[in-house]
């Protein structure tokens, strides 16, 4: 059983349409609602692989219910813990050409009984998880150490835990030993402080991450594949995706498939492959079935192009 934590989830809801232009009435072509939020999207991909999994949310007002009965649907079990602000709703505009312009929504503040109610109920949980996946930015009301408490309770409850989330909560989390960080390469590029234009730029930036607590590092490369770096050695990958929908929740498609697949090696990592370029070829945030996964077009290797220049040179950003 893989658990999974949100502190910030939302709806989702994606419209299709031509061509983005300011100040004028645009037509969708389609319209999809979705249980949104990283974490929650590694369940909805989970389930989807007919695997059980448990969603453990902040849920408020009349969204925070339609996202239960969403996930309940989907196959997710949904433990909630009551808030008393709303859930939030994030819009998508999705292009032909795969452009996505995503509208976040900041969510509620989280008063400090709730951000406790929150961690315990996590420590307490009966179902044996192999994994905790702590995913996703965090609401007002948290401390950046947030998740850093969490994988400490975690570890003491004696779950393996798979933190995918950036900035200084990221740092803040790494000397608590996460088995698993799943930055992607901007993600990568603000945590060590400096742009990233080659495969070996982030090699070198995930092991500084590996050096500093986490035990593992998989990045996710966007078109250039994945990489990972870890203790068992280091791979590379690629899954090429010709034509692509939507990018929104492939990197949690990617997370779902490497934890499915044991969560370590090579075989892990053609797992996330696979699972993300399914991902980019579904609308919205839809989750892949194994019925869309392409394991033959996976490629993964140990022998690492150092000199391979990123398609997109990674900069630092602000947080």
């Amino acid at each position: 059983m893989i658990l999974t934590v949100t502190p910030n989830p939302s709806l989702d809801r994606t419209y299709e349409i031509p061509s983005l232009g300011r100040g004028g009435v645009l037509r969708a072509t389609g319209d999809r609602v979705d249980p949104g939020g990283k974490g929650v999207n590694v369940s909805r991909a989970v389930a989807a692989a007919g695997i059980r999994t448990t969603a453990v949310l902040p849920l408020g007002g009349a969204p925070g219910a339609l996202l239960a009965e969403l996930l309940g649907a989907q196959g997710v079990d949904v433990t909630a813990v009551s808030i008393a602000g709303q859930t939030r709703s994030n819009i998508s505009l999705a292009e032909p050409d795969g452009t996505l312009t995503k509208i976040n929504a900041p969510g509620p503040e989280l008063a400090p009984e709730e951000s406790a109610l929150l961690l315990e109920t996590v420590r307490t949980h009966d179902g044996s998880p192999a994994w905790i996946a702590c995913c996703g930015s965090l609401p007002r009301g948290l401390r950046p150490e947030w998740y850093a408490e969490l994988v400490t309770r975690a570890h003491e409850a004696g779950a393996r835990i798979a933190l995918d989330t950036s900035g200084p909560a990221l740092l803040a989390a790494l000397p608590n030993r996460p088995d698993v960080i799943k930055p992607n390469v901007h993600e990568l590029a603000t945590a060590v402080g400096r742009p990233l234009a080659t495969l070996g730029d982030v090699v070198d930036a995930a092991r500084e991450l590996r050096a500093l607590g986490a035990g593992a590092v998989l990045a996710s490369l966007g078109a250039d594949g994945q990489l990972l770096i870890s203790a068992e050695g280091d791979r590379y990958g690629t899954a090429p995706a010709a034509e692509i929908r939507s990018n929104v929740g492939a990197g949690d498609a990617s997370l779902a498939g490497f934890l499915i697949a044991g969560g370590a090696g090579p075989e892990a990592l053609a797992s996330a492959l696979a699972h993300g370029a399914a991902a980019v070829r579904l609308p919205g945030s839809a989750m892949p079935t194994p019925a869309d996964l392409r394991p033959d077009a996976v490629r993964v290797t140990r022998d690492l192009p150092l000199d391979l220049p990123l398609t997109e040179p990674a900069a630092v950003r602000s947080v």
